[in-house]
């Protein structure tokens, strides 16, 4: 069941992967959903908190099909119960701190513990260091699991704090090691990935997150009358969604895997730059969906201060999203990634004279600008860091 490592070559990506992110399209929407009906301060923490939990019981099923072959077939069907559970988990987000918390939380961690503890039956016997890892990892998810549950259990501003409690335990424990009394600590280490298949499947999921930004645009637009208003609107935000793919996938995502794959310590790059960065990209992705939907509906007159949020926050925290990544993978900050962020800020004090539908487009502009801008920079010779990065 464990995975067959081969030098200078990753895993492909099975087809159960990515039948298991068909669920998380449907996440993904249900958190956009969620956010465009419920755009207030409160909203947007709860939409927060749950796209953190979504994207968690993703990231550590990826680290679990690194390391497990899904080709096999008990490994198969815990990636089926997994899918199943997920479908609970996404059903449940527009009530989850409402009527559905319970619904919620122990599917999410059913999920959790399910998988750790395979994965720890797996390794018994087989790797000692993999054993030590997934016993203090079952241990830190028990423990948020008790939060989680009685945060279901509980309402109102009770499930916020335990919900907050159960993930500040669970985004803590990978810089920690999963530190246990008795048991000490993991190190990136013992977390041997291979890189080529983790940033392919991370890769996945930011096409994942683009499409459902895609869908929420393409049915909204489907809906209105097509006039040269909604039209150019629409033409903008499609145009914006693909400047975030050409970002990601131009040449970012090709450099970063070939750093994780060739790194003397591929687990800490899969740490910082693909379980921390890449939600950073994902929740841009999920606010600008809001922001299209916003823009879409009102594409002429004063823009609501919603809409100014969305349309310019959405590109502008992917932007920093993928500044971060560069930074985590090769070293360096891109200028053109900040400097288009800081333009996306300028534009909010435009709000003011531009209708939703020219903030769209002024914004679809920096993201192209950026993207040429990077292009531009690609051609240039090596960087020293690139260089010092590539030995």
């Amino acid at each position: 069941m464990l995975r067959t490592r081969v030098h200078h070559e990753h895993n492909k990506v099975a087809f159960i992967e990515l039948f298991f992110d068909l669920v998380f399209v449907f996440a993904v929407t249900q958190l956009s959903h969620s956010l465009i009906e419920h755009f207030t301060p409160m909203g947007a923490l709860h939409t927060a908190m749950l796209l953190l939990a979504i994207w968690w019981v993703w990231i550590y099923t990826s680290w679990f099909t690194n390391w497990l072959d899904p080709e096999t077939l008990p490994v198969r069907l815990v990636m089926l119960a997994l899918t199943l559970a997920g479908l609970i988990v996404s059903a449940s987000i527009p009530q989850a701190f409402e009527a559905r918390g319970l619904a919620f939380a122990g599917a999410y961690v059913t999920m959790q513990l399910l998988r750790t503890a395979f994965a720890l039956w797996v390794f018994r016997g087989a790797d000692a260091g993999q054993t030590r890892n997934f016993t203090r990892i079952l241990v830190w998810m028990a423990a948020a699991g008790v939060l989680w549950i009685a945060g279901g259990l509980a309402e109102d501003g009770m499930r916020l704090a335990l919900w907050a409690c159960a993930l500040g335990v669970e985004v803590m424990g990978p810089p920690s090691g999963y530190w246990v009394l008795g048991l000490g600590r993991s190190v990136t280490g013992d977390w041997k990935v291979e890189g080529g298949h983790f940033a392919e499947r991370c890769g996945l999921f930011i096409i994942i997150a683009l499409g459902e930004s895609v869908l929420v645009t393409g049915a909204t637009f489907a809906d209105l009358a097509w006039t040269p208003a909604t039209v150019a609107t629409f033409v903008a935000a499609a145009t914006g969604s693909l400047a975030m793919w050409w970002l990601y996938f131009d040449s970012s995502a090709l450099r970063a895997s070939t750093r994780i794959a060739s790194s003397d310590d591929p687990g800490r790059l899969a740490r910082l730059a693909y379980t921390y960065m890449h939600v950073v990209l994902v929740a841009g992705i999920v606010l600008s969906a809001a922001g299209d939907e916003f823009a879409l509906a009102h594409p002429l007159g004063h823009a609501s201060i919603p809409t100014v949020i969305a349309v310019l926050g959405g590109p502008a925290l992917f932007l920093v999203g993928m500044a971060l990544f560069r930074w985590a993978m090769c070293g360096e900050v891109p200028g053109a990634h900040l400097a288009g962020a800081a333009a996306l800020g300028l534009l909010a004090f435009t709000a003011a004279w531009l209708p939703p539908a020219g903030l769209i487009a002024a914004a679809t502009l920096v993201l192209i600008a950026v993207a040429a801008w990077e292009r531009v920079a690609a051609r240039q010779p090596a960087s020293h860091a690139d260089v010092a990065l590539a030995r």
